[in-house]
């Protein structure tokens, strides 16, 4: 059988939810090369992908989370997921804005966590880690206690996994950036001489280059 990791990194690439160009690299806001974009908000248009999400999320919360009270998402991709995995659960759900709402009440969280309150974190996908971190905080201001994070991809950049370990804010994930380049391989979506290119850019995303390619 199928490591799930492997399952799921094949599903993304199939519904193009994760595009790789090793060749012809985007351009993330960050001003960044990137050769893989990533949209799992898609994965909300496939009923098979979006239940086998939610049933893995909750998977990996039930066995390594149990004790959580409150399931809270991060705005805005991982909202659905997480109020997805929250009925699943039946649990309460909040969830995390990037920035307090501007009118009424300026919440920076939607939803009601009580002082001491043990909550999970649902992410859809971790990059350097600080969007997620500061949702992590923003549960800790807000009187929680943050159990874990879960989240349905990584691209395992040393960064993100140096600064989950300082904040001591425990990560899983379903698949990840290792297991989407093997089933991009397996389906023959890249080469294998492209494997090299992909392992350089997660090493040192900020400063990648794809051969060939000048900056000005």
């Amino acid at each position: 059988m199928k490591q799930i990791d492997l399952l799921l990194a094949e599903k993304l690439l199939r519904i193009s939810a994760i595009k790789l160009q090793p060749t012809l690299p985007f351009v993330w806001a960050s001003g960044w090369n990137s050769p893989i974009y990533t949209d799992n908000r898609r994965t909300l248009s496939y009923p098979d992908v979006r239940n086998f999400i939610k049933v893995q999320l909750s998977r990996i919360i039930m066995e390594n989370f149990g004790d959580a009270e409150v399931v809270a998402g991060v705005a805005t991709g991982a909202i659905a997921q997480g109020a997805l995995v929250a009925d699943t659960l039946n649990l309460p759900f909040v969830y995390v804005r990037s920035t307090p709402k501007d009118h009424g009440l300026e919440n920076l969280i939607e939803g009601n966590i009580k002082p001491g309150q043990k909550v999970v974190i649902v992410e859809d996908l971790v990059s350097t880690g600080k969007s997620s971190l500061k949702a992590a905080q923003a549960v800790k201001d807000a009187g929680g206690e943050v159990v874990g994070m879960v989240a349905i991809f990584t691209y395992e950049f040393p960064v993100a996994t140096q600064a989950f370990e300082d904040a001591g804010v425990k990560l899983l994930t379903i698949s990840n950036y290792t297991a989407m380049i093997q089933a991009a391989v397996e389906t023959n979506y890249i080469k294998e001489s492209d494997i090299e290119t992909l392992h350089q850019w997660r090493e040192d995303p900020e400063h990648w280059v794809p051969a060939g390619m000048t900056i000005d």
